[in-house]
């Protein structure tokens, strides 16, 4: 743990996907605003009976999202409802809020979607993909106004087939197709994700769509929303554009096939980063953990993380306020907190290799403006210059930081890093004393918003 302690890299062999190095939190590089030795050692050792507990449901298979990594099956059958929907079509639409959706997103930018001007000539002869997950009613209208209705494919996903926003977006959906004289076609256009019957329990989106003839496929009834992304619930967008989810999948099982080989905390990267950042937050007060990507393709995975942390941790009093942030760009609108406001932030980079890519600056013109440190250089190696200085302008602030270096972005990297976040997180709940993968807060106000429109409530 000592020589973790004095600057290591910390789980550097955790994947072949990414390295994280986690020095930047700790005495010797930022002094009295880091963790000593001793206090790593001792957060550490709070993590080791969890970590113990996790390694024993993985080999148990108890826990379905560890479990999920193997499965092929149900991609199979994805797969094929996904190329029999698509038929005819040019756009896809994916309904689903929360966990539903940033899933989904997080992998599907991995590919380019959502990022002008990047889509490769393979994904310019696929469907158009777009993604409502926030209920807003003039977008809404103005995209069944704008689409070709005819040649548009709807993907509709809630586990509980309960979510107020995602059966209101089904509703109008089917009501827009219907209007536009294409009930008959109702089947072929729509595709549900959604719990299995049980006797017993509503399940609404369900019932809507059978009796639609619509066919549904299984969300898993064992992982929550947030948790869903190595499901078909993420890996159906994933699909949708062009990506391969057996190599999602396998890049989050060599994560946890890590895991199972540690003898201790020091030695797993998801756990090791819990450990400091419960320490940071109960020793020096920090209270936002800032997730900034130095790169456009994983803006998405930052926003992913955010509900994964927030619903997760955020109960009784505990957690911390997770940031999504995106380099360069917030260089220039939140830095400036983060390295001079309070005390309360742990900023984490995730950076790419990058240098020697993008165009190259042009050294006369570069000259003319006053910046020949950029004469002849890419645009990546400015970013990665970018990159590489945070780190060290934050340490001189005695500000805390980690940095994951990603070895290559693809469907691998994507999927150890969703599931070291997803480790990092169930950890750090069980440590906290609190159940990660339940929401009180956020089912109050579901009921709470189903009594208003009930009763006529108006705003």
């Amino acid at each position: 743990m000592t020589d973790t302690a004095q600057g290591q890299k910390a789980g550097a062999d955790a994947s072949p996907s990414y390295s994280i190095d986690v020095s930047g939190c700790l005495e010797a590089a930022i002094g009295e605003h880091g963790l000593s030795p001793a206090l790593v050692s001792d957060y550490c050792a709070r993590f080791e009976p969890e970590l113990k507990r996790l390694q024993e449901e993985a080999v148990a298979g108890s826990l379905p999202i560890l479990k999920i990594c193997k499965a092929r099956d149900d991609l199979k059958v994805a797969e094929a409802a996904f190329e029999k929907l698509i038929v005819g079509a040019n756009t896809l639409v994916f309904f689903g809020t929360g966990g539903s959706g940033l899933g989904g997103q997080a992998l599907a930018q991995v590919a380019g979607w959502n990022i002008p001007g990047v889509a490769l000539p393979g994904h310019m002869k696929r469907c158009r993909t777009r993604f409502y997950d926030n209920l807003d009613p003039s977008t809404l209208d103005g995209a069944f106004k704008t689409l070709d209705l005819k040649k548009t494919r709807f993907v509709v996903t809630s586990k509980s087939g309960g979510t107020a926003e995602t059966l209101a977006q089904a509703i109008s959906a089917l009501s827009a197709v219907k209007a536009a004289g294409l009930e008959a076609e109702i089947p072929n256009m729509f595709l549900g994700i959604s719990e299995e019957a049980v006797e017993g329990k509503s399940n609404g989106l369900r019932e809507l769509f059978e009796s639609f003839g619509i066919a549904l496929l299984p969300h898993p009834d064992d992982i929550g929303g947030r948790f869903s992304a190595l499901s078909i619930v993420g890996l159906l967008p994933a699909i949708a554009r062009g990506l391969d989810a057996v190599q999602v999948r396998q890049g989050a099982q060599e994560v946890v096939d890590q895991m199972l080989a540690v003898q201790s905390v020091a030695d797993f990267s998801p756990a090791l980063s819990a450990a400091i950042s419960v320490g940071m937050s109960k020793e020096r007060g920090t209270r936002s953990l800032v997730m900034m990507p130095y790169a456009d393709r994983l803006s998405s995975l930052a926003r992913w993380f955010v509900q994964l942390w927030a619903e997760s941790l955020g109960k009784r009093g505990e957690g911390t306020t997770p940031i999504a942030a995106l380099g360069p760009l917030d260089q220039h609108s939140q830095l400036q907190l983060f390295m001079d406001g309070p005390r309360e932030h742990l900023v984490t980079l995730m950076r790419v290799p990058i240098r020697n890519t993008g165009p190259v600056i042009d050294a006369q013109m570069a000259k003319q403006a006053g910046a020949d440190y950029m004469a002849g250089r890419a645009i990546g190696d400015v970013v990665d210059a970018q990159a590489g200085a945070l780190p060290q302008a934050l340490a001189k602030a005695g500000r805390p930081v980690r940095v994951i270096d990603i070895h290559s972005l693809g469907e691998r990297a994507i999927g150890a890093l969703m599931m070291h976040f997803m480790i990092e997180t169930i950890l750090t709940g069980r440590v906290l004393g609190i159940d990660p993968f339940d929401q009180p807060a956020v089912e109050l106000a579901k009921v709470l918003t189903r009594q208003r429109l009930s009763e006529g409530s108006k705003p």
